[in-house]
């Protein structure tokens, strides 16, 4: 691939780069089950989607009094790593990010998970190495939609906004890149949303090799 239109791209990575929402609800379960909460009739959609912080809210007064969000989030994290080497890549991930670095282009990420979680993704991906920087949620003040992730993003870069492309699988994050004054792709596999913060809907992670700006 030669004369990609952008110098940079920052990814998204839960959702966009890797299929992990089901060993998020598995880490879920499994924390709270250690904490005598069985969740498991609920849907796996129930919490897709929902802030770690918000998950907390929403179970808090089921769970012990004496757990804090700091170890219940600790133990969700110990769970996810240790499943994260059976995470499978969404489909074309690894060979778009090798396209892309074979061509040159700078490669970030910016996610609204933790730091444990956001280097037990790449290291399952294999792709840590390929990435200049990556920002987690333990690194900014605000996460998405707020810009901050993505503008941490393009200092890692050495990038005004402007030039570089975002990839997500979220309005969420698709706000935030657009905020951050970023270009948006939005990966939607089914039917894709029409909005205003997506410059460039795609239904496979390498239809971005063929985008033009």
């Amino acid at each position: 691939m030669t004369g990609f239109p952008w110098p940079a791209v920052a990814w998204d990575i839960d959702g966009t780069l890797v299929d992990s929402e089901p060993l998020h609800h598995r880490a879920l379960l499994a924390t709270c089950r250690e904490q005598g909460l069985d969740l498991t009739r609920l849907p796996e959609e129930t919490f897709i989607g929902v802030h770690l912080g918000d998950v907390w809210q929403m179970l808090r007064a089921d769970l012990p009094a004496a757990l804090t969000e700091a170890a219940f989030q600790e133990r969700i994290n110990h769970h996810y790593a240790a499943g994260a080497p059976g995470l499978a890549p969404i489909p074309g991930a690894t060979e778009v990010i090798a396209a892309l670095d074979r061509a040159g282009v700078v490669q970030v990420c910016a996610s609204n998970s933790g730091r444990v979680v956001v280097d037990a993704n790449l290291a399952a991906l294999g792709v840590g190495a390929t990435m200049r920087g990556t920002v987690s949620l333990d690194d900014v003040r605000q996460g998405k939609p707020a810009p901050e992730p993505y503008l941490r993003a393009a200092a890692l870069a050495g990038l005004d906004p402007a030039e570089m492309l975002a990839v997500e699988d979220s309005l969420t994050g698709a706000r935030a890149a657009r905020a951050a004054g970023m270009r948006v792709v939005l990966l939607s596999p089914g039917s894709t949303p029409v909005a205003a913060e997506v410059d460039h809907p795609i239904s496979h992670l390498t239809d971005l090799l063929h985008l033009r700006r």
